[in-house]
């Protein structure tokens, strides 16, 4: 007997619009920031919608459906969507990419000035070139997909296969990072100037996790299906 009410009452705590925004929240991936980001336009978009229409005298309920329907469904929006975080991903990356490894080069090099002992001296100066050679290659890319990602997007559509380049070319430079890290630790204790051997070690195996970290959320992004010639919002 008291079960239609039951199910009545239940129908009235569902909530389409919070419903909606879950779902969406939870196929979306990417950087948390603009993910919260557009999460929240999202939310208020579909409650300025409800708001409007029971200013027009619709019951709340009905509004929210209604405003659910008209924003489209979360298989409908999820491509678009997914395709900017997955820009936003990329640039992520690539900045991390473009300041961290630089700056490595720049520690290699002064390990390499300061050592002492000729083995030392060869054996870093042959670690420093590798990874310069990584660096010059991973850093051109970055820069190039943090000016097609920002002002050239402008004008120009986005590449659709650069967040992948991108999530590649983090990768390949967060290897090369393992390499130096292990080679560092390697040569510390055979250094005069381990000091700043060990120093260099911690800083490429921190600069590691960052590279690495963002590299590997930039291939998820990568795979996930998205909207073809989506732009930037």
């Amino acid at each position: 007997m008291n079960a239609p009410a039951a199910d009545h009452a239940a129908d009235h705590t569902v909530d389409p619009v919070a419903d909606h925004v879950a779902a969406l929240s939870a196929a979306l991936h990417g950087p948390v920031r603009a993910k919260s980001r557009m999460i929240q336009e999202i939310r208020d978009g579909l409650t300025d919608t409800v708001e409007a229409h029971t200013h027009d005298g619709v019951p709340p309920d009905v509004a929210a459906r209604l405003a659910v329907r008209e924003f489209g469904t979360p298989e409908q929006l999820v491509p678009s969507c997914q395709r900017e975080l997955t820009i936003a991903q990329a640039r992520r990356t690539a900045l991390s990419v473009t300041l961290t490894v630089p700056f490595l080069i720049a520690c290699w090099h002064l390990i390499w000035t300061a050592g002492q002992g000729w083995q030392l001296q060869q054996t870093a100066q042959l670690v420093a070139v590798q990874l310069a050679a990584v660096a010059a290659v991973a850093t051109l890319l970055m820069a190039a997909a943090l000016a097609a990602t920002g002002a050239l997007a402008r004008r120009l559509p986005t590449p659709e296969r650069l967040p992948l380049a991108v999530a590649w070319a983090g990768t390949t430079a967060g290897v090369a990072m393992v390499v130096a890290t292990l080679a560092l630790a390697v040569l510390s204790p055979l250094a005069t100037n381990w000091p700043l051997v060990t120093l260099a070690a911690m800083v490429t195996a921190l600069s590691h996790g960052v590279v690495a970290s963002s590299a590997r959320a930039c291939r998820r992004c990568a795979r996930l299906p998205v909207a073809h010639g989506a732009g930037q919002g």
